[in-house]
This record gives structure tokens, C-alpha cells and sequence, in this order.
């Protein structure tokens, strides 16, 4: 009965993952913040938490450490990145609630963890995929950490909130390519298959940063910079 409960959440995990991987394309081409955007994005957090969670579920009954750690990284970034919305005017009350502490907390000592972890290894010769662990946990000890110290210090920035909000969704959808690399992408090396995504994103995705904020700090407004014309594709489907 276990076996079986176990195998149906792994498919729940999977089908979740898919959803998550397909329908972050669509929220990228859809108009920010229009209807069509906030549907899609929405679909995108719930499969990213639905495969986070029946990962954690199958990791634990089945010890997988390397997997329980991915997951709860993984998740994190898609979290913050929906949960920053709420947070758009710290200056009228809209701060961080006991969720988003206690979550970062989290975040920030499992990925501590993963530092620590692979890099033992590492020094006893087992290379392995510790490589991931060290530069996912990395990135979610950045990602965390970050995160705290805007709790305390709310940034003044009126556009802080859109760059945090695309930094971690997008980070977040790098993690769900990873993810679908490692499944998929069989003919490339272990790390090769979990690293390249990083490695291509991560530049893109700086970039992407900073000709926001330099539009941002040239006087527009997100919804000046931000607009996109709805591909036909996505105007029927919306």
C-alpha cells in the first residue's frame, strides 16, 4: 500500500514538474500583470510547490538527501519570488508576515548545509555531484540571506519588489530546467546535465536585471518597461 502511495506521488511529482517547465514560457509572453500573466504564473507556483512537496515526501520515505535538499532550494525561489507581491509597499505596511521568516530561515540553513556538505566530500575525494550541492546552496544561501536582510531593511525602491519577483521566478524556472535536463538529457555528463542551465540563466538573467533597473532609474514605471505584446497563441488561450 506504501509502495503504491509512493509511486503515485511520484507521478504527481512529474506531472507537476511538466506543468511547472511548459507554462512558465506562457507568463514570460503574456502582458505583466494583466490577467492572462497572473493565471499562468499562478498555475507556474503551484506546480513548483506541488512537485516540491511530493519530492520531500518520496525523499523521505525513500532516503534521498541529494533530493530533499534540491527540493527545498528549488521551492524556495519560486516562494519568494510569488510571496514578494504581497510585499510591494513596505512604507504602508506591507512586510514580511511569520511565513516568509520562517521559510528564509530555513532556506538559508539547508543551503548552509549544502555548502558544508559538498565541499567535505569534496576534500575527501568524492567529486560526484557535489559540485551541485555546492553552488545550488550557494545560490539559495544568497537567495535567503538577501531576502532577511530586506525584512529588516525594506529596500526604498518603489520598483524593488518587480526585480525580486522576476529574480526569483526566473531563478526558480532555471531550477525546473535543471530538473528536466537531469531527466531528459541523458546523453550529457551528471553535471553537465544539472549545471548548464545555470550557467546559461544565470548570466541571461543578470542581464536581464540590470536593463530593468536601469529603465527604472531613468524615471519609468514597471508597467512602462514591463508591457508585451500577447502572442495570438496566448490571446486565445487567456
Amino acid at each position: 500500500m506504501l509502495e503504491t502511495t509512493i509511486g503515485v506521488l511520484r507521478w504527481i511529482h512529474i506531472l507537476a514538474g511538466f506543468t511547472a517547465f511548459f507554462v512558465a514560457p506562457v507568463a514570460l509572453a503574456t502582458q505583466k500583470g494583466g490577467p492572462a500573466h497572473r493565471r499562468w504564473g499562478k498555475v507556474y507556483f503551484w506546480g513548483m510547490t506541488v512537485g516540491a512537496i511530493t519530492a520531500l515526501a518520496v525523499a523521505a520515505y525513500r532516503p534521498n538527501i541529494f533530493l530533499l535538499l534540491i527540493a527545498v532550494f528549488s521551492f524556495y525561489l519560486s516562494f519568494t519570488g510569488y510571496r514578494v507581491l504581497s510585499r510591494k509597499s513596505p512604507d504602508r505596511g506591507q512586510k514580511a508576515k511569520a511565513l516568509d521568516w520562517a521559510v528564509a530561515l530555513i532556506t538559508l540553513s539547508v543551503s548552509a548545509f549544502m555548502i558544508v556538505r559538498g565541499s567535505l566530500n569534496l576534500s575527501a575525494g568524492n567529486v560526484g555531484l557535489n559540485p551541485v550541492l555546492i553552488i545550488f546552496g550557494i545560490i539559495g544561501a544568497l537567495a535567503a540571506g538577501n531576502d532577511l536582510y530586506k525584512f529588516l531593511r525594506p529596500p526604498r525602491e518603489k520598483y524593488a519588489w518587480f526585480l525580486d519577483h522576476m529574480r526569483g521566478m526566473t531563478a526558480s524556472y532555471i531550477a525546473a530546467v535543471s530538473a528536466f535536463s537531469v531527466v531528459n538529457f541523458s546523453f550529457l555528463p551528471p553535471l553537465v546535465r544539472w549545471l548548464w542551465p545555470s550557467a546559461i540563466g544565470v548570466p541571461l538573467a543578470m542581464m536581464w536585471g540590470r536593463y530593468y533597473k536601469t529603465k527604472f532609474t531613468q524615471g519609468f514605471k514597471p508597467s512602462e518597461v514591463a508591457t508585451v505584446e500577447k502572442p495570438r497563441l496566448v490571446e486565445e488561450m487567456a
